[in-house]
């Protein structure tokens, strides 16, 4: 068993059961299908489901794919001549243009979707049953002693079933055929994955952000953009205090509007979509009319357009923060720390004492730039 998966074998229902098999299921990836595949199958076995379909299966994979796709543009498997080549991703896209359904969508309202463009829908679905559900027993296959044939798809499923008969595996996959095929769960499996759920989705998940790191290499913060964020996450308090105070010494005109910024009438927002960089660095927020902020959403401020008046507003505090006749705004900047200073380059160049105008400009663009060109590869649109 990999350390990665700590199972709890002592049950009595477990002794025939091949562990090492099951930790096997994620191994050698081809594309991102096998985590989705087995993390559908665990949700489904943890709500009493007991028997499905390739179909059934494929829509959970949709729902648990939707909202990392289309909220951090997160890329499933990479691109083949300038196209997703994961059919999950394009199906999650394909809905998406069809249906206009927010990145934000709950479950009952994705499948929803799903069902009404089943027919757009069911080349990509078709695709994901090529493989997956076969491969993903090819652990268990390992350990047995006669040779597969991973060509034929009615010898695997009979392999399958006759390996059963002495090894349970985790399902066994019908005669049925397309997305209409049965997938029935082991009694047994179902027993060791209902009292390790947890411990499972957990190695699902740990192996799956492995493989999304490897295929989105400049995307930070991978490990927080399988799932919606919990807004308690977002530590703005000690920013606005900060901002509040330099409203009151200097005025701020809005990056955007082009207007002075209202004291207690604007919101603390990243130039750079939090969704992207998953942080909130006080070298990328800044004050904005609140009515705006909507509309931004997590879309990327044109650069040429409006970089300079968010340097030029970055300056004013930076400026204020090393001005010792402002203790108050010295002692606010300091308090960011703990949850708003944490970038090694910001510390050590952009707030040192000492930077003209032009070299915190220079210092500022030279770090940003390349984490927005990463942001708009990625994916996301200028605003």
């Amino acid at each position: 068993m990999n350390r990665e998966l700590d199972l709890n074998i002592d049950g009595k229902y477990y002794n025939n059961l091949d562990v090492e098999g099951f930790s096997q299921m994620l191994k050698n990836p081809s594309y991102c299908y096998k985590f989705y595949w087995l993390e559908a199958i665990v949700k489904m076995i943890s709500k009493d489901v007991v028997k499905t379909s390739f179909n059934d299966i494929i829509d959970e994979m949709i729902c648990n794919a939707w909202y990392t796709v289309l909220e951090f543009h997160v890329h499933l498997s990479g691109f083949l001549l300038g196209e997703p080549r994961d059919a999950l991703e394009l199906a999650v896209i394909t809905l998406h243009k069809l249906s206009g359904l927010r990145a934000d969508a709950d479950a009952d309202s994705i499948r929803n979707e799903i069902c009404k463009y089943d027919k757009e829908l069911r080349t990509y679905k078709n695709r994901l049953t090529k493989n997956v559900p076969y491969r993903a027993l090819s652990g268990f296959f390992d350990n047995a002693k006669h040779n597969v044939d991973w060509g034929r798809t009615g010898a695997l499923i009979k392999y399958a079933q006759l390996l059963n008969q002495s090894t349970p595996l985790p399902y066994i996959i019908g005669e049925r055929t397309g997305l209409k095929r049965e997938v029935t769960f082991s009694d047994e499996w179902i027993n060791l994955i209902k009292d390790n759920t947890v411990s499972i989705l957990g190695w699902i998940q740990f192996e799956k952000v492995k493989w999304l790191q490897s295929n989105n290499p400049e995307v930070p913060s991978l490990v927080y953009k399988l799932a919606p964020m919990d807004e308690k996450m977002r530590k703005l308090n000690h920013v606005r205090v900060l901002w509040e105070l330099i409203l009151e010494k200097q005025p701020i005109m809005d990056v955007f509007t082009d207007t002075p910024i209202e004291k207690g009438n604007y919101d603390i927002d990243h130039f750079i979509p939090w969704s992207f960089v998953m942080n909130d660095e006080l070298w990328n927020l800044m004050p904005m009319d609140s009515s705006l902020n909507s509309s931004k959403s997590n879309k990327l401020p044109d650069w040429n357009r409006f970089f300079g008046k968010f340097a030029k507003n970055q300056f004013i505090l930076y400026d204020l923060i090393n001005d010792e006749s402002h203790p108050q705004i010295r002692n606010s900047f300091e308090k960011c720390y703990k949850d708003n200073l944490h970038s090694i380059w910001a510390n050590q160049e952009l707030y040192r004492r000492g930077n003209t105008q032009t070299e915190f400009y220079n210092i500022l663009e030279k770090n940003m730039q390349p984490v927005y060109d990463s942001a708009r590869r990625q994916g996301y649109m200028v605003w």
